[in-house]
């Protein structure tokens, strides 16, 4: 091991504290020191390379160091890293908002409201929801409706709306009224009292993340939109994961032509190069915050609508134009059903293969932490949820590279 790789891990394990990770487990291993990345490829501080099978947790669209990304960014440090949105504008935010608001028809999600991670745009659209509630005669509407198995971040408010146990109910007591149903009859069957008292639904549309990558069924999106239209209830679509092409178109709720009230994105919006996160909504709701101080949201952050963060996003706009992203892409996921039905007749110990666009969950009949660690050995990095080993490759990888990929969950699984 090289010296630096050995004081980087050293002060790693000092000093540092990582996300979702038991902290005696990882003091005790040795992690990989990630230092170059390269289109779909990274590099660790030996020289090893390896396939980014998640895109550096669902973040990286078109690729490490793609070069018009990295133009952008340049260019935009050439006039300013950051000024104050609080009082202040920024030619690439505006350029920003009038972008993704075009990528919807006109007159329905025409306001942009930018944070800094998928946590806070969720926290947005969730105080938005009160707000308005307040402001319109509907004080009593403070409840939210999620999903069993639901993962919307990490903050108070967004936590509030998780239903995986080991991240949540700890804090339960301490968030905001929440009902859990399973699926749209639990929804149907709700009592009055409780539909009467919420402000908003909010789901992962078309597929669940955290929940072992589980596809909703086909037209659910566009009936729960229906019901939240019978009950006067907003619906939130949490497209922090599906945005920007996962799940084949850019948005997963355009596959049933579904536009919500309230659009949260992240993760893919800068490209996957820095955080960043926007809350979509309409004239309807904004008009509710107008008519003096006492009505304003009070609510931002000191990086809002940071202008790298909108460069990188505006770039990464440009490539999927340039590049004809979403056309390229859909014979990947036609590649990627052919190899995980191969990988399932093959693999014994596959108990289900789930596929929503390019992102793909292979669900094992046993823990998949250890399958993930040794595809490291041939080439691979990804991560598990629980039983499940998660396949979501940044969308420019190849055909080759996309066997490649599969290649080694297949040998890592022999393995373990």
């Amino acid at each position: 091991m090289r010296d630096d790789t050995r004081a980087w891990i050293e002060a790693d394990k000092a000093r540092c504290w990582h996300p979702f990770t038991p902290q005696d487990a990882w003091t005790a291993g040795e992690p990989l020191v990630l230092v170059r990345g390269e289109g779909a490829w990274l590099r660790d501080s030996e020289g090893r390379k390896y396939l980014d099978g998640n895109s550096s947790i669902w973040t990286n669209i078109h690729g490490h160091n793609h070069p018009h990304l990295n133009a952008a960014l340049i260019r935009q440090l050439g006039e300013v890293a950051h000024t104050s949105y609080l009082g202040f504008a920024n030619p690439r935010a505006s350029e920003l908002s009038e972008r993704l608001c075009a990528l919807f028809p006109a007159g329905t999600l025409d306001r942009v409201f930018f944070s800094d991670d998928g946590s806070t745009a969720i926290e947005c659209a969730m105080k938005m929801a009160i707000q308005f509630r307040q402001q319109t005669g509907e004080p009593e509407r403070t409840g939210f409706i999620a999903f069993d198995q639901a993962y919307h971040g990490d903050t108070l408010g967004a936590a509030s709306l998780g239903g995986v146990a080991r991240f949540h109910d700890r804090f339960r007591k301490h968030g905001l009224p929440v009902h859990f149903v399973a699926d749209l009859d639990a929804l149907r069957a709700l009592p009055d009292d409780v539909v009467a008292s919420t402000a908003a639904v909010v789901i992962e549309p078309l597929i669940q993340g955290v929940n072992e990558m589980r596809p909703w069924p086909a037209g659910m999106l566009r009936e729960l939109r229906a019901w939240c239209d019978e009950h006067g209830i907003h619906l939130i679509l949490d497209e922090v994961m599906t945005g920007f092409g996962r799940t084949g178109k850019m948005f997963a709720c355009q596959h049933e032509d579904v536009i919500p009230d309230f659009l949260c994105l992240a993760k893919g919006l800068t490209g996957g190069y820095l955080p960043m996160a926007a809350t979509l909504t309409t004239s309807s709701v904004y008009d509710a915050f107008l008519g003096g101080p006492e009505r304003a949201f009070y609510y931002g952050h000191s990086y809002t609508a940071n202008p790298l963060g909108c460069a990188a996003a505006l770039a990464s706009l440009d490539v999927f134009e340039n590049e004809r992203t979403l056309e390229s892409l859909q014979p990947k996921i036609a590649l990627m059903a052919e190899l995980l039905a191969a990988l399932k007749a093959d693999c014994p110990a596959i108990i289900d293969v789930r596929q929503c666009g390019f992102i793909a969950g292979i669900e094992f009949d046993r823990d998949a932490a250890p399958i993930c660690l040794a595809a490291r050995d041939h080439g691979l990095l990804t991560r598990p949820i629980r039983n499940t080993v998660v396949l979501m490759p940044p969308l420019c990888i190849t055909g080759p590279d996309l066997r490649r990929a599969f290649r080694a969950i297949d040998a890592a699984a022999s393995e373990k």
